[in-house]
């Protein structure tokens, strides 16, 4: 699609005419013509331009009377002001005042070309680039998204794909980031090596180094033969750690070695392994704030936080909703007998999405169940809760959650005056591994001695 380009000059000037032919026809504008004699200010409110250049005439007053109209009447495109060599102070105030930008005559073709390009955001269009790319050549049509935001972060993957440097998915859940990790491992020149996908928060805290570093037969009572981990079984590819700050501390240390020199040792062995991974972790949480509360190491965090990823809550790219559901009813294989109605495109729209794209999807993928015809509607969506009823469903699991952490406080309590503060006794007595109980101390900031 052509950019539309207002051009605004004195007629038989030759720098007016070689003007024109760079922006017609090396640059491509669909561009019109006025001469300030006969333009009229307010004929901008009514041309849709992509930009605006003026200019400057003989008769300055044209320019410093536009300049004036400008401050008072903003219109929507940029504008470029070509200002003659020596314009005096009253015309480069009142152009650096009204303008989006200014060149000084006589105008060279880089720089001009620089200002243009600054001008109508074509960084933007160079991440839209990479992102067809991603799309065309990975087949990652889940990528999908016009927003700002989201086009500036996904057009970092292939940079961040070509570094052998760890790299940190930073966003909420939903939001994309373990086909984010897929991206960059395609990406990679670790492409044909295994793509290992660790969820860290699913792991129960005895198996989770077991599972990431293995063990030796006789490690504990049923290990009767060695097992590869998980960063064994990535060697040569990428291995993806999500929910990174489930890790315990103990769990941490280990991976900061591995990070540091690419060894570890499984568990019951006496002797360190290597491996040569890849390791690009996420997290839906501040690090910086889990560092802060002792929960998460310090410099752990800063050798993850080499090249890191953020990616948008779809709450921030509400322009990427629409394209969005319509492309997943395009992967549910209902976009030919199924539409969205412009009412359940509002709801959409105006929900607050807080799991997202996952939600997205989900939802689109029960309109489609639920709708008989081929019109999906409102009612198909399942979104038209009140917020009342949204305000009650907050009041319940916040009371729930409230009689869970005074049941928890009061059974810790009442274990250590069992056990006269003794807390391995207490734990042992809980069934909890000591550690364990000891962050439930630590939560409810119950002292022992005071028992």
């Amino acid at each position: 699609m052509l950019r539309r380009l207002l051009l605004i000059e004195e007629d038989a000037l030759s720098v007016e005419a070689s003007l024109y032919r760079l922006l017609t026809r090396e640059r491509g504008f669909a561009c019109e013509r006025e001469t300030w004699e006969s333009f009229e200010a307010e004929k901008l409110a009514e041309f849709e331009a992509d930009l605006v250049v003026t200019v400057t005439p003989s008769h300055r007053k044209y320019s410093l009377d536009f300049h004036e109209w400008l401050r008072t009447h903003p219109i929507r495109a940029p504008v470029l002001v070509i200002l003659p060599q020596e314009p005096g102070e009253r015309l480069l105030r009142s152009a650096s005042e009204s303008g989006d930008d200014f060149l000084l005559c006589p105008v060279r073709d880089e720089e001009l070309q620089c200002r243009l390009a600054r001008l109508l955001g074509e960084q933007v269009d160079a991440e839209r680039a990479v992102h067809r790319k991603l799309n065309i050549e990975l087949g990652l049509e889940q990528l999908v998204g016009e927003a700002p935001g989201f086009l500036q972060e996904t057009a970092k993957i292939p940079a961040i794909a070509s570094s052998r440097a760890p790299a940190l998915l930073l966003g909420e859940t939903g939001t994309g980031k373990e086909l984010c990790a897929h991206a960059i491992h395609s990406l990679s020149p670790r492409h044909v090596g295994p793509f290992v996908p660790v969820d860290c928060g699913t792991m129960p805290e005895q198996l989770l180094e077991n599972e990431l570093f293995g063990h030796v037969r006789g490690a504990f009572t049923d290990a009767h033969s060695d097992q590869k981990g998980l960063a064994a079984m990535a060697d040569g590819g990428t291995l993806f750690l999500d929910e990174i700050d489930s890790l315990t501390l103990a769990a941490q240390s280990k991976l900061l070695r591995f990070i540091e020199d690419g060894t570890y040792r499984p568990l019951g062995a006496q002797k360190y392994e290597s491996a040569d991974v890849r390791l690009v972790t996420a997290t839906n949480r501040d690090l910086e704030d889990c560092s802060r509360a002792g929960t998460f190491r310090r410099d752990l965090f800063f050798r993850l936080n080499v090249l890191p990823l953020r990616l948008p809550p779809l709450r921030k790219r509400r322009e990427d909703i629409v394209l969005l559901a319509n492309h997943f009813l395009k992967c549910v294989g209902a976009s030919r007998e199924k539409k969205l109605t412009p009412s359940a495109l509002r709801i959409l729209q105006n929900h607050d999405w807080p799991g997202n794209v996952r939600e997205l999807y989900n939802v689109v993928r029960r309109a489609v169940a639920f709708s008989g015809g081929s019109a999906i509607l409102p009612v198909h969506l399942g979104l038209g809760a009140s917020e009342e009823t949204h305000s009650n469903e907050c009041a319940f699991n916040a009371g729930r959650q409230r009689a869970i952490e005074s049941f928890e406080r009061q059974y810790v309590e009442d274990l250590l005056r069992k056990h006269h503060g003794n807390v391995t006794r207490a734990a042992f007595d809980a069934r909890k591994d000591r550690r364990v109980f000891g962050r439930l101390l630590k939560k409810y900031q119950i002292d022992r001695l005071d028992l």
